[in-house]
């Protein structure tokens, strides 16, 4: 799996599996490569081998099978210490008995650096994230967001061409974490260093990353860009996890090139892309976002079967509309609508006519 722009793998994982037992694998057979200033993100469930992955490459964790390569060359063998890698962790690590400055100038210290290359790289550091007057402060002295930014001016003081992070931002309120979320993306950009990211929270993996892997049960699900990844999902895992989904259990009655029919259970009938069904007769789960329902004539595509609908409740979500809707049995039907001038409410208890363009509904594994 190469990445979108074509270069040389600066991190490579080759047939790399891990076994905490010497029987059940956590991570099975991963081939992944990462490109040099490419930002990567690891996105799974509890227990889907992302972690396991990033401490692997970190060296806090030993492969069991396959190689990792770090700029071509194995570094399985290789101490973390002397594997040149910047860790941001969610819990900050950062020494309580020494200042903000003191912190940042260890990883120097212990790089044997000159004094006066010490100061100026912790100052450096420190304007990065807007803590350049918080030098002599301690971390107990600090907020949650405030230790995170210094977590993070420690992982890159040392001007690492890698930095992994694990759930970096999981301990911070939404708001902050969404600050943080574009301020590490701005970083990442202006400096070039490439990232591996590891998180569960979809939306800070959609919004940061340049690709991400999503993993299930110590495989990689599907890798892609992100827009690739919402808008694409290539099974019924990827399409339930990544974003919120819309799914009516099927089977495929007909295949004619890029559209199938698909029979629900209720007896409905209805258009699809055929993505992973082959043949009539397969069962399916149909993917369908909320936002790409519609219930007025005049955004629906003439051409398409249209299902009715009952409305369940409605929900004013500020910038959007929420509508639950009884769509073929199932009542956890989900419309979503953009709160414009001319958007009407719909009210429970009311009928209505849904439908959507046949390229955002995908006949996915019935899985």
């Amino acid at each position: 799996m190469a990445n979108e722009r074509g270069d040389a793998a600066f991190v490579a994982f080759e047939h790399v599996q891990k076994s905490y037992d010497g029987e059940t694998l956590v991570v099975k057979d991963l081939n992944l490569n990462i490109g040099k200033g490419e930002f990567l993100t690891m996105l799974g469930p509890s227990g889907s081998g992302k972690t396991t992955c990033l401490m692997m490459l970190a060296g806090f964790e030993t492969a069991t099978h396959g190689e990792i390569r770090l700029a071509g060359r194995p570094i399985n063998s290789v101490p973390p210490h002397k594997r040149g890698i910047g860790m941001v962790f969610q819990n900050y690590a950062l020494f309580p008995h020494m200042t903000v400055g003191e912190n940042l100038a260890f990883p120097l210290e212990v790089r044997k650096m000159s004094k006066s290359e010490i100061e100026s790289k912790v100052k450096r550091a420190l304007d990065m994230v807007q803590m350049g007057a918080f030098a002599g402060r301690r971390p107990a002295q600090m907020s949650g967001g405030q230790q995170q930014r210094i977590a993070l001016a420690r992982a890159l003081v040392f001007e690492p061409e890698l930095v992994l992070m694990d759930e970096p931002l999981g301990a911070l309120d939404k708001q902050l974490r969404e600050h943080m979320q574009f301020e590490i993306k701005h970083l990442h950009e202006r400096l070039g260093v490439t990232v591996v990211y590891v998180t569960h929270d979809q939306s800070e993996a959609l919004t940061m990353s340049d690709r991400v892997a999503v993993f299930n049960d110590g495989r990689i699900q599907q890798l892609a860009p992100p827009e690739d990844l919402y808008e694409r999902p290539t099974n019924s895992f990827v399409a339930q996890f990544i974003g919120e989904n819309n799914t009516l259990p099927g089977s495929v009655e007909a295949i004619s090139g890029d559209r199938c029919t698909v029979k629900l259970t209720d007896g409905s009938v209805i258009d699809a892309l055929p993505v992973n069904v082959s043949k009539p007769g397969d069962r399916t789960l149909v993917s369908i976002r909320p936002e790409r329902v519609e219930f007025r004539d005049d955004r629906m595509p003439a051409d398409t079967h249209k299902l009715e609908a009952e409305v369940l409740e409605f929900i004013y979500m500020g910038d959007s509309f929420r509508t639950r809707l009884r769509v073929a049995g199932n009542d956890n039907f989900i419309m979503k609508c953009r709160n414009a001038v001319d958007q009407r409410r719909l009210n429970a208890g009311e009928k209505v006519v849904i439908g959507w363009n046949v390229a955002d509904c995908r006949a996915l594994d019935a899985a």
